[in-house]
This record gives structure tokens, C-alpha cells and sequence, in this order.
């Protein structure tokens, strides 16, 4: 989910035409107006916009709670009726976290999982300290003793290989150092399989429950899957007997129950759905439900005594390449020059790709560059000594 970054710019993400109109009428983010357009009257508070966002609209929040975009090009005029500033203290929790509950640290990496959002502005405000979180997830209070602690802000399509880093030194650190008896990570959907996969390779020796959450729906949207999935979230952290890197995500499009997704077999199948996550190959570990966490198999790590290791040694020029047909071979010739030093392929089927990319290939291995075929179907194996092009990628060293 996105965040609308909050600040005292009275122009906030608005340039060009569209801050020219509303200087024109003095008004300013955060007023409430009467817009008179070529289409109709509009009523709502003016909202700040994303710093990349074109110049040819102006946002509002309507009385509705939804928010619209109305073209500048047909604002005939804007009267402002008031002004109604986001609001960022939230209020009191009416529950006091217990200390002896387990310790259970939430650490925020991106998106709105742990975020409050103001209905009459739109802004979506960050729950940082153990009130805000209370006052926004009360449940949480009888489940564990959750501190959240935010890690850094950014739309998880930004999340690098220095990010996974950070996030393994500090689970290490939480478990090792300041007792915690699970870890929940706060982080975008788009590419949490991604940093599930990866922490699953870098936590070594894991004693306890690492639990990556999210969610789809915005916080001020009545279907919004936040509160239950971080409680389903934190419910698996502090009562679970699984000791891995898992995914806990709603498991249907209700308000049901949240599956386990192993951290190296789950995938985001769906772009807005609530039950967008699907473990791949195999089925979920389990699933929470009704504070209950139920195992689907009994092949997994289990709780243990003793320290986690952040083994974070990783080379990141390594190129995922997804094959397709009239793919030509400098793609791969790129990625040897610019020093590359290893190479994924993504064929199709069992495992194939081009018999013309097959020089390309064949410089990588002679150059020392490792390429590895995977499949890009989401079920099945790669099986390259079934066909011809499989045993003659395999020759080559594939």
C-alpha cells in the first residue's frame, strides 16, 4: 500500500499548472474547498500529492471518504470554506501492554502495516511508538508485549540488497541480544517474497519465528486486511512452535483466517486481491485462525535454544534473465561485459531457452560466469535431460 508523505510544504507534491491554479485562488493542501469545474461542483479537503505526480490535477478527499483526482484544465474556480490540517497525534490507547508477555518486536520496513490514517485528510500516519500502535490494534495488547521500531520508509520496489542486510543484522540483534521470542517485519507487498527468500538463506540456525506482514487494502477503506493480518501476524510470533522465515497474509478474500506461506515457496499471485499470497509448489505450512494457529505439516524447523546467525555475505550482480522468444544474444553479452557474475535464466518448460543464445551462454561459462536455468512455470521442476535443448544447455555447463 502507499503512503502519502506528510509535510509542512503548504504546496505539498503539487507543481506546474496545477500549484499555478491554486495559487491563483490562495488556497493550500489541507483546505477545505468548493471546486467549481467545467463538469460540476466538488466539496473536499485538498490533499498533498506524491512528489512524482503529474501537474495536470488536483486531489481531493471527498465528504464520501473517497478521494478524486479533477483535471486543472476544467477548474473554472476554488473557494476555500475552511481548513482542516492532517492530524497526527492519535488517541490514547485504552489498553496497557503487559511486559511479561513475549517480546515481540515489530519492525516497520515500508508500506502501511503499522500506520494510522486520518479520515478527514487522507494522510497516512506511521504508528511508530508502542501508544500509537495500542491505539490502533488494541487486540495486539493481549496477545504479546509488540514494539515497533522502524527500520527505514520506502515502497518495498525500492527494497535493495543493502535493505535485506539492515533487516538481518537486526532480527539477529533482537533475538540475540534483546531476548525476543519471535520477529514480525512490517513491509510492502510487492516484493516481500523476495525478502522472505532472501532472509530464509541469510538467518542461520533460527530459534524462533520470523513473520513477514503486509497488507492490500488502505487503512481507511472498510475492506482494508491490516488489523487481521498483523494480529494473525503477531499471533504466530509469539505462539508458534515454528522456528523459520514465513509469510502470514489473509488466506481468503473474508475476514477468515491468515495462511503460512514458507518464506522460499511463496509468491504475490494477484496485484490487489486480499488473498493475493499462494505457496507455490507445495501447500501453506498453516494457517491462523481465531487466535488458534493450526500446522498443515509437520516439516518444518522448530523452536530451539541458542543464537541466530546474520550470515549477509551475497554478490548482487547477479542478473535474472526471462527468456523469450527472438530474445537476442547481447542481452546476455550485456551482462558479461558490465562484469556480471552470475547469470539466472528463466526458460520455458523443463528448462530452455534459444538454441541462438546458446554462443552467448557458452562465453559467460568460458568466462567463469556460473548461468543456472530455472523454469518460468510456477508449478513442476526443470528437468533438462528430458528434451535435446536441455542436454545440449546441460554440455554447455548450464
Amino acid at each position: 500500500m502507499r503512503c502519502i508523505r506528510v509535510s509542512e510544504n503548504a504546496y505539498e507534491g503539487y507543481r506546474g499548472k496545477a500549484r499555478e491554479i491554486l495559487e491563483k485562488f490562495n488556497v493550500k493542501v489541507w483546505s477545505v474547498v468548493e471546486i467549481t469545474t467545467k463538469i460540476g461542483v466538488f466539496r473536499g479537503i485538498i490533499l498533498p500529492r506524491y512528489q512524482l505526480a503529474d501537474d495536470k490535477h488536483i486531489t481531493i478527499k471527498l465528504p464520501t471518504g473517497y478521494n478524486t483526482g479533477l483535471n486543472v484544465d476544467e477548474i473554472i474556480e476554488i473557494k476555500e470554506i475552511g481548513y482542516e490540517p492532517g492530524r497526527y497525534k492519535l488517541p490514547s490507547p485504552s489498553v496497557k501492554p503487559d511486559e511479561k508477555k513475549p517480546r515481540i518486536p515489530l519492525l516497520g520496513c515500508g508500506g502501511t502495516i503499522a500506520s494510522r490514517l486520518d479520515y478527514r485528510s487522507g494522510a497516512v500516519i506511521p504508528a511508530l511508538t508502542p501508544e500509537e500502535l495500542y491505539s490502533m490494534v488494541p487486540e495486539l495488547a493481549d496477545i504479546a508485549f509488540v514494539y515497533p521500531r522502524l527500520l527505514f520508509e520506502l515502497f518495498s520496489e525500492n527494497m535493495t540488497p543493502e535493505h535485506w542486510i539492515k533487516i538481518a543484522k537486526e532480527v539477529e540483534k533482537e533475538i540475540n541480544e534483546r531476548g525476543a521470542y519471535g520477529v514480525v517485519l512490517g513491509h510492502g507487498t510487492d516484493t516481500m517474497s523476495f525478502t522472505a527468500a532472501i532472509l530464509s538463506f541469510m538467518l542461520r540456525n533460527l530459534p524462533a519465528p520470523v513473520v513477514l506482514v503486509g497488507s492490500q487494502r488502505s487503512s481507511d477503506r472498510p475492506s482494508s486486511d491490516a488489523a487481521m493480518n498483523l494480529i494473525n501476524a503477531v499471533t504466530l510470533a509469539s505462539k508458534g512452535d515454528i522456528a523459520e522465515v514465513t509469510v502470514c497474509m489473509h488466506g481468503t478474500t473474508s475476514d477468515n483466517y491468515s495462511l503460512i506461506h514458507r518464506g522460499t515457496r511463496v509468491r504475490k499471485m494477484h496485484s490487489s486481491r486480499r488473498d493475493a499470497f499462494r505457496t507455490i509448489g507445495d501447500i501453506p505450512l498453516g494457517k491462523v485462525e481465531n487466535g488458534k494457529i493450526i500446522m498443515f505439516k509437520k516439516d518444518y524447523r522448530k523452536r530451539s535454544s541458542g543464537n541466530v546467525v546474520a550470515d549477509v555475505k551475497l554478490e548482487d550482480r547477479v542478473a535474472l534473465i526471462y527468456f523469450y522468444p527472438g530474445m537476442k544474444p547481447d542481452v546476455i553479452h550485456h551482462f558479461i561485459d558490465t562484469g556480471y557474475k552470475g547469470i539466472v535464466v528463466a526458460g520455458t518448460g523443463l528448462g530452455h531457452v534459444s538454441i541462438y543464445l546458446f554462443d552467448a551462454i557458452k562465453r559467460a561459462i568460458d568466462e567463469n560466469i556460473p548461468v543456472v536455468m530455472t523454469t518460468q512455470c510456477l508449478w513442476g521442476f526443470v528437468g533438462m535431460n528430458v528434451y535435446e535443448t536441455g542436454r545440449d544447455l546441460l554440455n554447455l555447463g548450464v
